[in-house]
């Protein structure tokens, strides 16, 4: 047995050896059990152990070890509670990354079923999916705005994969690096930043307003906004559905690209946490050159970014806000920000405004498209119903958050639409929304 997370490491796909580890891990976290209220991954697998007069991990089958890995939907909240992880304890527990490790260990071995796999190859096709989807919007978002469970919803589910029952963000006309390149251009004169852009698939195809009001934020405050020199999906759905050949030919590709636009002066800056994460810490696993970990001290959330500016010596944020400012904001904090360990940047750039603002950190059981997966919903949904009952009694004037699958997930079960933290500055500073009349 060994403990791996290093997915060159010549045993990391080997089953005996994951199936080993699998054992180790489940039976540390069956005697500690603090990790219980994060998701069904941990129910499941105590009530499993627990059949046992003799509590021993090791009698699992791997079906049942299988099940509690199909529950993970990696949203880190493991590394904000566990005592035992890597560098901080001899037992170099890492429960993600070992689900992460699992997954492509199936994927490897051909133990995924043709369904899955199929479901997989459609999520995964991000950027196919969102430049044929925003050439094609109205149609495209007939289908995907199609009633929850309708005929529609259901012959998607069958050749897709994708649940009928859950709410799916539409597509925009336009992609964000259109509108980007077509606008005019402002000069900066006393310049503060540069940054390149790296807007996620969530901003480029389906929500181009969060881009909008970042870039118009950032240059308000005297940072210089670019394109990152790659603009493409940052390959977290193969990833987390255990494609570790694709993901990691994606995130070589990236690695090199976004290194070019570090080497040009700029830092990254992603307003959608899972990419932000991928970037950060993601690449330097399964990448692991110098230039993973160049583009990773350089890769900055959006809101976490504008916060940095405001605390630097030398540099500061405009804090004149003569626009829309609510009284009270319920704001949402996603896993994967929790998980980047920066604090909680967007509440803080949110009180510049001097909106009191109201924390929700139930998760949303999206993580990623999990939560969208047919298979999935029957778990995600609770969690979804749970976190719009934390916004309501949170009773903020105005719902803000920064993941945008996550903000879908609120709305499907709230009817309330949230802002990204960024639209909510632009409203306060009276930067009207894009295509609206001042």
């Amino acid at each position: 047995m060994t403990t791996i997370y290093d997915p060159k490491h010549p045993q990391y796909l080997d089953e005996a050896d994951v199936r080993n580890e699998l054992t180790r891990v489940y039976d540390l976290c069956h005697g500690c059990r603090l990790c219980f209220k994060f998701c069904t991954s941990f129910p499941t697998l105590f009530e499993m152990i627990d059949r046992h007069d003799d509590q021993d991990a090791g009698r699992l089958t791997p079906a049942q070890q299988d099940q509690v890995i199909d529950e993970c939907f990696q949203c880190k909240l493991c590394y904000v509670n566990c005592p035992y992880i890597p560098d901080l304890h001899e037992w170099a527990l890492d429960f993600p990354r070992l689900m992460l490790r699992a997954d492509a260990m199936r994927h490897a071995n051909d133990q995924v079923s043709l369904r899955q796999k199929a479901t997989d190859t459609v999520m995964g096709h991000t950027d196919l999916l969102g430049k044929a989807a925003t050439l094609a919007a109205p149609l495209a978002n007939k289908m995907v705005g199609a009633k929850p469970g309708s005929l529609v919803r259901k012959a998607m589910e069958v050749t897709t994969g994708v649940s009928s029952v859950r709410m799916l963000p539409p597509y925009a006309r336009q992609r964000f690096t259109t509108w980007f390149k077509n606008r005019p251009k402002l000069r900066i004169t006393k310049r503060q930043g540069k940054v390149a852009i790296f807007p996620s698939c969530l901003v480029e195809y389906q929500a181009p307003g969060i881009g909008h009001d970042m870039v118009k934020v950032y240059e308000r405050n005297g940072v210089e906004c670019t394109l990152a020199d790659t603009t493409a999906c940052c390959g977290a759905p193969y990833l987390h559905s255990g494609d570790l050949k694709a993901f990691t030919k994606i995130a070589e590709k990236n690695v090199k690209d976004l290194a070019r636009s570090v080497r040009k002066g700029n830092d990254i800056v992603v307003p959608q946490p899972t990419c932000g994460y991928v970037l950060k810490k993601d690449y330097i696993v399964y990448v692991g050159t110098d230039e993973a970990r160049l583009v990773a001290e350089h890769t900055y959330d959006a809101a976490e970014y504008l916060m940095r500016l405001h605390k630097a010596d030398g540099t500061s944020l405009d804090t004149e806000f003569n626009g829309f400012v609510p009284e009270t904001v319920a704001y949402h904090t996603p896993c994967h920000l929790k998980a980047q360990n920066i604090g909680l940047k967007s509440r803080d750039l949110i009180k510049l405004t001097g909106a009191k603002v109201k924390l929700v950190q139930q998760c949303s059981g999206i993580d990623g498209m999990w939560g969208l997966r047919a298979e999935n919903a029957e778990l995600s949904i609770p969690m979804a119903r749970k976190l719009a009952d934390e916004l309501k009694r949170a009773a903020g004037d105005v719902v803000a958050g920064d993941c945008h699958l996550a903000n879908t997930a609120i709305t499907e079960q709230t009817g309330e639409v949230p802002l990204h933290p960024l639209q909510l500055i632009a409203r306060a500073y009276g930067i009207p929304e894009e295509g609206e009349q001042r």
